[in-house]
Formats: C-alpha cells, sequence, structure tokens
C-alpha cells in the first residue's frame, strides 16, 4: 500500500503525448517509482496544464496535435524554469539540437528503454533540486557575508552567479540556464580541460545513461553567443579528443 505522506510529498511529472498506449506505459512505471503524474494528449492543454500547475518535471513528446513540442517547450520555458526531457520518434540530429536550443534538458529517442528513461528522469530532477539547494545556499551566504565575492571574471568572460548574468566585453549575453552552469562549471577552473563525460557527470548529472553529443550541442549553442567568429574561438576551447576548456588571455 502506498503511504500517503510520501505520496504528498512525491515528485509530479507532467506526461505530454498523443499516444496513449504510451501515456498508459509512462504512467505505470512512473507511479510504481514513487511519481505522481499528470498527463496532457495535445500541445494546447500541454502548456496550460505547466503552467497552472508547475508539474516538477516534463516528459514531452515531439509530434503533437495543436501544438507541436518544440513550440510547447519554448512556451513553458519562457514562464518558469523546470526540467523538460523531450520523447522524439524521430532519430535526426535536427530535433534534437532545436529541442535544446529552445531549453530542453534532455532528449530520449522511441523506442526507449524504461530503465534508462527513469534514471534520465531521477538525474534531471536530482539536479533540479540541486540547483535549488545551492541558490539558497549562496543566498544564505550573501547575507551573512556582504564581502562575498559572487562574480567569476576570466579574460573577457564575466559571471555573475547572483544574478546568473553573463557578459562578454561588457556586453550582456542571453543564456539559458544550463548554458549558464556548463560556462560557470569551465570558467572557476580556467586553462583546465574538462572532458565531456566530466561535464555530463558535474552540470547534467548523471553518467553511463548520457549522451556525450548533449554536451556538444550546447558548448556550440554558447560559442553562437559569446565568440565573435565561433570558427576560431577565443573565449570556450576546444582540445581535440580531450574535452573544453575556458581560455584566461584576451
Amino acid at each position: 500500500m502506498v503511504n500517503v505522506k510520501d505520496m504528498k510529498d512525491a515528485k509530479t511529472i507532467l506526461i505530454v503525448d498523443d499516444e496513449q498506449p504510451i501515456v498508459d506505459i509512462l504512467v505505470h512505471n512512473l507511479v510504481k517509482e514513487g511519481y505522481k503524474t499528470i498527463e496532457a494528449n495535445d500541445g494546447i492543454t500541454a502548456v496550460n496544464m505547466a503552467l497552472e500547475q508547475k508539474p516538477d518535471l516534463i516528459l514531452l513528446d515531439i509530434m503533437l496535435p495543436k501544438m507541436d513540442g518544440l513550440s510547447v517547450c519554448k512556451r513553458i520555458k519562457n514562464s518558469y524554469n523546470v526540467p523538460i526531457l523531450m520523447l522524439t520518434a524521430k532519430d535526426e540530429e535536427i530535433d534534437k539540437i532545436l529541442g535544446l536550443e529552445l531549453g530542453a534538458d534532455d532528449y530520449i529517442t522511441k523506442p526507449f528503454s524504461v530503465r534508462e528513461l527513469m534514471a534520465r528522469i531521477k538525474a534531471n530532477l536530482r539536479k533540479a533540486d540541486i540547483n535549488l539547494e545551492n541558490q539558497i545556499v549562496e543566498k544564505t551566504n550573501q547575507a551573512s557575508d556582504k564581502k562575498k565575492d559572487s562574480k567569476i571574471i576570466v579574460g573577457d568572460l564575466e559571471l555573475d552567479l547572483d544574478k546568473f548574468e553573463v557578459k562578454v566585453r561588457g556586453e550582456i549575453i542571453d543564456l539559458t540556464l544550463r548554458e549558464f552552469e556548463v560556462l560557470k562549471f569551465l570558467a572557476s577552473q580556467p586553462e583546465q580541460v574538462i572532458t565531456r563525460e566530466t561535464l555530463l557527470e558535474k552540470v547534467w548529472g548523471y553518467e553511463y545513461y548520457g549522451d556525450i553529443r548533449t554536451v556538444d550541442v550546447t558548448v556550440r549553442r554558447i560559442r553562437e553567443k559569446i565568440e565573435k567568429d565561433t570558427s576560431a574561438p577565443k573565449i570556450l576551447i576546444t582540445k581535440r579528443g580531450v574535452g573544453y576548456y575556458i581560455a584566461s588571455n584576451k
């Protein structure tokens, strides 16, 4: 028997898919893992439910009636920050790239292993919790120590950790939370090459189940925003065959 208190404290996951058999499978497995679920079968309903009920994570199919999943992702992310895991029947790189560009935190291609999906859900929820805890800790520390340095400055790059703001040569750059976290992790260790696997573990929060292409796509998006010439980057540098680092020189 499910404990009522446990259910009250359980994370809520919004499942958005127009294929009812898939929704039923996801509901069965998520409830078995201790999650609460709400469901939507079209894009417009999904946006309304997300903004009204504020779920802890969203499983979002790309191919939806009334409004496609990419548009749903963009609308929700413009209103509040929630982990979004895209589900797609297409194994096309363009869908994955577009989803990540619009703010999705992760993606998985149908047909998927339930075990892998559950691992990714747990990882993204854990990462969201850690980010929230870090924000609380940072605010607490700021209240007790007004002199705390809350900025990272490396060459032309400046990160304000309080405002979640990035400047390059004094110009404010609009980054998603995930892009900011990647840049923050790299900038806190300038000139140190960080592997894709390490970034996947430390920023996304999982190891084995991750796809390192997710890291590459995110780095490419960051470069498009902070570099003058993406073909010859001066700030976020690739160490071929190893990973990425932030250059300390201008």
